[in-house]
């Protein structure tokens, strides 16, 4: 009895998640549980959709606004009404595959992140659903904007359907980066191009810098001033989530370039703080 009880025990162990014994210190480890855990990642989404939805309603009654200024360009405002919205960390949460790179001391690669895609297990971010479905009843086209790459596309549309995003119809709203040869690169200026062509952008949706505009791989310098350039469209035009996991904010502090080891990424951080001299 004493052996199968014992069998049994470390047949459990086996199977539990890693012990913290066994899992090295990970820079990401506080925000990716922020981001699972608390309720103050799930309030900051839900009140950034909120405003969204009371923003939705002034756009489509003013006809000169545009969200897209720089692409959106000749008489636009008797087009049809779009919004556009990134993917990840802002309609999807990959917080799990965020959670498997701490717990098995992993950092980014397509090798991995491709089957994770495939696997159509991202979850909802609190209120992107219900915003999309509530421009798709006003009669704006949601667009899907994303630097997943074309041959995640058919898992992409899947996890999307699944929760019941608006798709579009007959029109391709899922907008990848490689799906066409002129959209190789991650900058989505020339997809945010393709879609004024033939509507009114009235909101962009994002987590990230370069969701709005395409110098976000600047210096954080360069980035500030490019802030501070577009300061009046945040919060109405252009709608922020948080996602402290990752983007252009970290990799800024070190020139965008992933050749250095993790160790001289976290001394460029660690460089670039401000911290109180008492």
């Amino acid at each position: 009895m004493r052996k199968i009880l014992f069998v049994g025990l470390a047949a459990a162990i086996a199977a539990s998640p890693a012990m913290a014994a066994d899992v090295k210190p990970n820079d990401n480890l506080n925000s990716t549980y922020w981001t699972q855990n608390s309720i103050e990642f799930k309030a900051n989404a839900l009140a950034a959709y909120q405003l969204a939805t009371l923003q939705l309603d002034q756009a489509l009654a003013d006809k000169n606004w545009t969200a897209a200024p720089v692409e959106q360009t000749g008489n636009y405002q008797g087009l049809p009404p779009a919004v556009i919205l990134d993917v990840d960390e802002t309609v999807l949460d990959n917080s799990m595959f965020q959670a498997w790179m701490v717990l098995n001391d992993k950092t980014f690669s397509s090798k991995t992140w491709g089957p994770f895609v495939n696997s159509v297990t991202s979850r909802v971010i609190p209120g992107s659903l219900a915003f999309t479905k509530y421009a798709d009843s006003k009669g704006v086209k949601v667009f899907y904007v994303s630097n997943r790459t074309g041959d995640l596309e058919e898992a992409t549309r899947k996890n999307l359907e699944k929760f019941g995003y608006p798709m579009g119809g007959n029109v391709d709203t899922v907008l990848l980066k490689k799906e066409r040869k002129e959209w190789a690169s991650s900058k989505k200026g020339v997809r945010r191009a393709h879609v004024t062509k033939d509507y009114r952008v009235l909101l962009l949706i994002g987590d990230n810098f370069g969701d709005f505009v395409d110098g976000y791989k600047g210096s954080p310098k360069e980035r500030l001033a490019l802030w501070e350039e577009n300061r009046s469209k945040w919060g109405k035009q252009w709608i922020m989530l948080s996602n402290p996991t990752y983007g252009s904010w970290e990799s800024a502090a070190f020139g965008h370039s992933y050749k250095f080891s993790r160790e001289e990424q976290r001394q460029k951080k660690l460089d670039g703080l401000q911290g109180w001299k008492p």
